[in-house]
């Protein structure tokens, strides 16, 4: 169980966390309001003064009649070039205006980053600055005007009316000019505040204050940031409370040692300038407080001496103790071939770095394989032309290593209690109308989850249960298996798993981390913990939808999911795109009347909106560039947006929480009591990582997978082989005995994943494959010795079960499969002998035709065989036999023999009944019966299985081309 840890002195050269540096912020200026003027004043010419200076100066640019052959015929002189100038001049504002109606939407809506014009790089920018000036006039002319009325007064005497009048301006720019107001201010006035508290000294009594906790009411917690708002005008002045009070000794006994967590009853020593009825000042003369209540505040008064400084503390993330999970039971299957995970001791080359990061693994797996049927489906239905083949390529080297790392290390199961468990905890307090509170961490211990939240949030709802207080819940890994799928957006989509510690793997909340997280180290080490977050975000398997900036990356890794990564250039361009998402979020949330964007993601609204935004700066920022960033994140949390941003020294503004990467792959946080074994995606299992993604695109052209299957076999008579195996439908085996005893089912299995993999399996593949719980290696090489002397030899002797030169386990040319059959055969038909010989194809295609007895491994045990969800044979095997059913069907046709044509289809149907090729090609043979009866059954028939989604388009289309009547006879029917 992860426990605090002191800092040590092997750690004490480590960067502390620290309280994030003053950052000054530059305020609105007059010069600012009078741009933003111009900038409304230019997007008033260029919208509407250019095409009205050209319909009078040139006219419109469409000809009253169209006659293109008219135009063809007249000679070419300077009016001609003069009209096609002026056509070009029309087209530019056009684009130019598309880009302000897209960059005005995107502001107004708050939602997402705003769509690329095509082609307006230029213009687009040009847009955008002159969109953002305009939408500024209200937050600046806001507090611009109350700054002319109170010239001359004290920074106390101004604060509370700007506020005041950022409150009351209506609309969208209200909660514009609140946030980025108050961010300014209090970014600003940080420092000023931290110099008067130093250079005063010693406070006098009668100017202290304090503030004693509430106890919660329904839904509301007192929070630091809720009573720095209250009774010092502006949230972000919590850090003041924080650094007046921290570790000084509360009335309960406990200390305050984070912002996020403070407890009902603690007192709380105010700022001089605060305000309010609440505050305290003088304990002896409140006569609404009990006299214990006075006796403890003018205890906790003499305890404030070594508590004064100045600046203020920064919310931090950090992990109580936990109890100590609950030992696995003894496993009822018996024996050590179940024993614990992690007992593999040889990696045989595997990249360790992969072996143990199984959620990573797992999400990596996971994607690839959809990629990979993606590539299978495209090939399938792009036509002829475009056809790629169904096979797909073949790793080698690094490539091949880094599967091989995946297929050990996932844990899909991990993945699938996970998502379901934040998931059901989600939909539960939804049902009991609760939001969902804030959480800093998860921690992953042998099963069970705990959250780390920012602050109390009550009971948590069963199977939920409270930890050692109230900022944990925990819920134990038999109570998450009672979870079902839920459907409800992802309520904790920003999690990502940063490294272990002992028996614990932690994850943080990127996008609720209140301010920036900064890590430092070496620029390789630093890139392979970006590279292990970025890669884990991209594809993991509890999130739905989002969006990850990369910058700084030396490798690109948006191949691992286009739809989320997205790669900047530089600095520049983040700082751009960032401030114009900083802006849309701040108007949505004010616009829809939400808090933060937790409150968004339970609405109504779940699936379309709220969704996380997070920052991955590898590249070390300017200090320029630095402040800039830290105003961003100044209330990037409440906004679902999270920056990770690597820095060399350690020394960032604005960090809430600062980590280092050392070279022995140690991620330190020394003052949060963490020293974590990090997740690392180095720079050469990238490369490979990127390049299994790349190959398997279904985008790419013609060097990427074939028809040509990788293992061949002879299908001739003299081809015969020794073993034969039939897993298309039930699996049996012929010319082996069958195994005695319980080990039948491993070695039956252990040999189908084999004869599925003709290129070879690595021992650990197998072994993890068989028992995903883990194993040891003298149990792996027994039953690989005894699937060795099953299999039996060759009559020259050479064992059937060998190894290649990497150590990967492969199978004779005499052990056959009937898939490995089938697609010879196939191949053969199409790209061998049956292309010169008509007689042969038709013969080998019905030969493969017959093979084909139902799904793969149809009668396999339940509990068995769960590598298979890593395969993409599942959809490999019906789109072969609807190939081979399309081919024998147009060979009949060739003939006219269209019964022949349907019995093909229909033999086909049985196993892939959702291929809509089939289906089409079984209307048009019939439809060449002149039948019509039998036809509009078949067209019945095929609407009945189409169910609610209805006819995919090209089926609709082919049935109004054979059928007209189909649609009137399903009306008749319905």
């Amino acid at each position: 169980m992860p426990r605090r840890r002191s800092p040590s002195s092997s750690s004490s050269t480590a960067p502390r966390n620290r309280t994030p540096q003053p950052v000054r912020v530059r305020r609105r200026t007059f010069g600012d309001f009078v741009k933003a003027f111009l900038a409304f004043v230019a997007l008033l010419a260029l919208l509407v003064g250019v095409p009205f200076a050209l319909a009078v100066t040139a006219g419109w640019p469409f000809p009253e009649t169209f006659e293109p052959m008219e135009w063809l015929k007249q000679d070419i002189s300077v009016g001609t070039f003069l009209s096609i100038l002026t056509f070009v001049v029309w087209l530019a504002w056009a684009q130019f205006t598309a880009c302000v109606l897209v960059e005005m939407k995107a502001a107004l809506s708050g939602v997402g980053v705003p769509g690329r014009v095509p082609g307006a790089g230029p213009s687009q920018l040009l847009a955008r600055q002159l969109v953002a000036a305009v939408l500024l006039v209200g937050a600046t002319a806001a507090s611009f005007t109350p700054g002319l009325s109170q010239l001359g007064q004290s920074l106390d005497g101004n604060q509370r009316p700007t506020v005041a009048a950022a409150q009351q301006t209506p609309g969208l720019f209200a909660q514009q000019q609140e946030q980025a107001s108050g961010a300014a201010a209090a970014l600003a006035e940080q420092a000023s505040h931290a110099e008067a508290a130093a250079s005063t000294g010693a406070r006098q009594q009668g100017d202290t204050k304090f503030y004693r906790i509430q106890p919660p009411e329904g839904r509301h917690h007192d929070s630091l940031w809720e009573i720095s708002e209250r009774h010092l005008g502006d949230g972000r002045r919590y850090k003041e409370i924080f650094e007046l009070n921290k570790d000084r000794t509360q009335p309960d006994g406990s200390k305050l040692s984070e912002a996020s967590l403070i407890r009902p009853g603690w007192i709380m020593e105010m700022p001089g300038d605060a305000r309010g009825g609440e505050l305290v000042e003088m304990p002896d003369e409140a006569p609404e407080l009990s006299p214990e209540v006075r006796q403890q505040i003018r205890d906790y008064d003499r305890t404030g001496d070594h508590a004064q400084g100045g600046g203020g503390g920064a919310a931090e993330v950090s992990v109580p103790e936990q109890r100590p999970a609950p030992a696995p039971a003894p496993d009822e299957a018996g024996g050590q071939e179940h024993a614990a995970p992690g007992r593999e001791t040889s990696t045989f080359g595997l990249p360790e770095a992969l072996l143990t990061a199984p959620l990573l693994a797992a999400g990596l797996l996971g994607a690839l394989g959809h990629r990979r049927r993606q590539a299978l489906w495209q090939s399938a239905f792009a036509g002829i032309g475009g056809r790629r083949g169904m096979e797909p390529p073949t790793p080698t080297g690094d490539a091949q290593d880094v599967q091989d790392a995946l297929l050990v290390g996932a844990d899909p199961e991990g993945v699938r209690l996970l998502d379901r468990s934040l998931r059901g905890l989600a939909a539960s307090l939804a049902a009991e109308s609760r939001p969902l509170p804030t959480v800093y961490a998860a921690w992953l211990t042998k099963g069970d989850l705990h959250l780390q939240l920012a602050q109390p949030s009550g009971k948590p709802p069963a199977p939920w249960q409270l930890g050692q207080d109230e900022t944990l819940w925990m819920l134990a890994k038999d109570d998450a298996g009672r979870y079902e799928d839920a459907d409800t957006a992802a309520p904790f989509p920003g999690l990502v798993s940063l490294g272990t510690m002992d028996d614990s793997r932690l994850l943080l909340n990127l996008e609720a981390v209140p301010g920036i997280v900064s890590l430092s180290g070496s620029e390789a080490d630093r890139a392979a913990v970006f590279a292990s977050v970025a890669a884990e975000l991209a594809t993991n398997g509890w999130s739905d939808r989002m969006t990850i900036t990369l910058v700084g990356f030396g490798e690109d890794l948006t191949p691992l999911a286009p739809s989320r990564l997205r790669h900047l250039d530089g600095i520049e361009a983040l700082i751009e795109t960032m401030e114009a998402e900083t802006r849309q979020r701040r108007g949505a949330l004010g616009a829809a009347g939400h808090d933060s964007v937790l409150t968004g993601r339970t609405g109504p609204a779940q699936h379309t909106r709220w969704a996380p935004h997070l920052v991955l700066l590898a590249a070390e920022p300017s200090a320029e560039d630095a402040v800039t960033l830290a105003e961003l994140a100044a209330d990037a949390s409440r906004l679902g947006i999270g920056y990770l941003v690597g820095t060399g020294d350690g020394e960032l503004p604005g960090a809430a929480w600062e980590m280092q990467i050392t070279g022995e792959g140690k991620l330190l946080a020394p003052l949060l009591g963490l020293e974590l074994d990090a997740q690392l995606l180095p720079a050469a299992q990238q490369r490979a990582v990127v390049e299994l993604f790349v190959d398997a695109d279904p985008e790419r052209g013609p060097d990427g997978p074939g028809d040509t299957p990788p293992f061949l076999v002879d299908v001739s008579e003299q081809g015969r082989p020794a073993v034969y195996a039939r897993l298309v439908g039930p699996y049996e085996i012929i010319g082996l005995d069958t195994p005695d005893g319980e080990r039948s089912a491993l070695l039956h299995e252990a040999l189908a994943l084999l004869l599925l993999h003709r290129e070879g399996v690595h021992p650990r593949v197998l072994s993890s494959a068989l028992w995903p719980r883990g194993v040891t290696d003298d149990v792996r090489e027994a039953l690989i010795e005894r699937l060795r002397a099953w299999l039996g030899t060759d009559p020259d002797g050479t064992p059937r079960l060998g190894a290649d030169a990497t150590g990967r386990l492969t199978l004779a040319k005499s052990v056959v499969s009937d898939l490995d059959v089938l697609r010879s055969l196939y191949h053969e038909a199409t790209q061998g002998r049956g292309v010169d010989s008509r007689a042969v194809r038709g013969r080998l295609l019905t030969d493969a035709l017959v093979l084909v007895r139902g799904p793969l491994l149809a009668d396999r045990p339940e509990g068995r065989y769960r590598w298979l969800g890593h395969e993409i044979v599942d959809a490999q095997l019906p789109l072969l036999v609807a190939d081979t059913g399309l081919a024998l069907s147009e060979f009949h046709m060739e003939k006219d023999r269209a019964e022949k044509a349907i019995e093909a289809l229909n033999a086909a149907l049985r196993t892939a009944s959702s291929d809509e090729r089939l289906w089409n090609e079984l209307l048009r043979a019939t439809h060449a019966l002149g039948d019509p009866a039998r036809l509009t059954a078949l067209a019945a028939d095929l609407l009945g299985r189409s169910g609610a989604r209805g006819l995919p388009p090209r089926t609709e289309a082919l049935l109004d081309e054979l059928l007209p009547t189909w649609r009137d006879d399903a009306a008749l029917a319905g």
